[in-house]
């Protein structure tokens, strides 16, 4: 969904806040999913948001973070990251079913949902870095 619109909708935000999509109207933004707070490549993928974030915000480029965890598992991983930009909590995954993120896959033998790929063929390592690059095309 890179670049094309999207219909609006609303999340609960760390910060004590709710997200709502029409409010960014005109404004770059970026959307990244991730299946759970406080996993290694979770934690690694919002370090790099977090590293790059004043080069997103030079880029006039709002950031959030999307997963399924309650809105208390977000603030607790918030708080221990130092993440400049708000986490969205999708428990009942309306937001990650609108944007196709979510499948069941499987995992040491057992089917679990998770998140496939949001950005087509990502690896962690220069994922922001693509991200960034892109934004900034713009």
């Amino acid at each position: 969904m890179l670049g094309k619109p999207v219909p609006d909708f609303s999340l609960p935000s760390t910060g004590g806040n709710s997200f709502q999509l029409s409010s960014q109207r005109g404004n770059k933004v970026v959307l990244y999913f991730y299946p759970k707070d406080n996993t290694p490549g979770c934690t690694a993928e919002g370090a790099d948001f977090r590293d790059s974030h004043p080069a997103f915000r030079r880029a006039n480029c709002e950031v959030f973070g999307i997963s399924r965890d309650s809105l208390a598992s977000h603030e607790r991983f918030k708080e221990k990251m130092k993440f400049p930009f708000e986490l969205l909590a999708d428990p009942e995954e309306t937001v990650c079913k609108r944007f196709g993120v979510m499948k069941l896959k499987h995992r040491y033998g057992k089917q679990v949902r998770g998140i496939p790929k949001g950005w087509r063929g990502v690896q962690v390592t220069g994922h922001v870095q693509e991200v960034l690059n892109f934004v900034k095309s713009l």
